[in-house]
């Protein structure tokens, strides 16, 4: 398909009531490296090959970036990428997520998850440090297990209204610990894996975060099972067929298919290649058939792609 549109053909969605986005948004997880991201001793991404990438998206209309202190090879931070190529000033319009629990010691190793207020104020800060912000858009909350998390999202409260975070998210959750954060403070959106057989069993998840004005942003909705890794498997022959008949490529199928799950949806593909990334924006133009859907929706409840990606 012709990969010269715009990102506000993807339509737009208000986050948290008062943050208008292109519902074709950018993932920074790719961007410091090339190869598989989150791992140690990653090959770094050339610096201006990456801020070319940043100023383009914004250029495509680009306005909602993802994005985490943990984002980092050993000579790249996304944060401080994105800050680089858009920041003196930020555009007006443009919204930063980030999020905050995994950690990484300097040399790239996971380590023990921000549970205690003084942690997750630290790692706020350090997001604010290396995006050059006073206060950030949205702060996504990103949980490992199904314990409660009270605690730690009320701490991500404090700090909301102490004037750091403007709006709170949620990231690798459960309905039940939605529920439990919206006791504590509003939730704007819910970062959770999902694309075309990726966790089927979301779909009422997926409605109800709709039902309630909570956007659904999915991460690895081209990669699926590849995850960090990128889109290694092989493809499905249902979305290759969509795929020709409109001649587009299967991740613009993957994207196509995401915003199609309703107007909540928020995609977030990365990529640290120029193309790939005009090609993403693309499919926010992308109409699919409702004959497209049920092949489509034919190749999602057939898969098990299940389990938690760190992303």
């Amino acid at each position: 398909m012709e990969t010269a549109a715009h990102a506000t053909a993807s339509g737009t969605w208000l986050l948290g009531g008062d943050l208008p986005v292109n519902r074709i948004g950018f993932g920074a997880m790719r961007l410091p490296q090339r190869g598989e991201a989150l791992v140690e001793n990653a090959v770094p991404m050339d610096r201006d090959r990456a801020i070319a990438v940043l100023r383009k998206a914004v250029d495509l209309g680009v306005n909602h970036i993802d994005t985490a202190a943990f984002y980092f090879s050993p000579l790249r931070s996304a944060n401080e990428l994105i800050n680089s190529a858009l920041g003196g000033p930020y555009p007006d319009d443009l919204v930063i997520a980030t999020k905050v629990g995994p950690a990484r010691d300097a040399a790239g190793a996971w380590s023990d998850h921000a549970r205690t207020p003084a942690a997750l104020r630290a790692q706020v800060e350090e997001n604010l440090r290396q995006l050059g912000r006073d206060r950030l858009d949205v702060v996504n909350l990103r949980i490992v297990g199904t314990d409660s998390i009270a605690d730690r999202f009320g701490a991500l409260a404090e700090l909301r209204r102490a004037g750091l975070i403007r709006h709170l998210g949620l990231s690798n959750v459960t309905p039940d610990q939605l529920a439990e954060a919206q006791t504590i403070a509003p939730v704007v959106c819910v970062q959770n894996m999902y694309g075309i057989g990726v966790r089927p069993e979301y779909e009422e998840f997926v409605r109800h975060c709709g039902e309630q004005g909570v956007a659904f942003v999915p991460f690895y909705a081209i990669a699926a099972a590849g995850r960090q890794a990128g889109a290694t498997a092989t493809e499905d022959a249902e979305v290759l067929a969509v795929a020709e008949s409109h001649g587009a490529s299967p991740a613009q199928v993957r994207i196509a298919w995401t915003l199609h799950q309703g107007p909540h949806l928020l995609a977030i593909p990365g990529t640290g290649d120029p193309a790939h990334l005009a090609a993403n924006v693309a499919a926010g133009a992308l109409r699919l058939t409702p004959e497209d859907l049920t092949r489509l929706h034919r190749a999602h409840q057939n898969s098990t792609v299940r389990g938690d990606g760190r992303g």
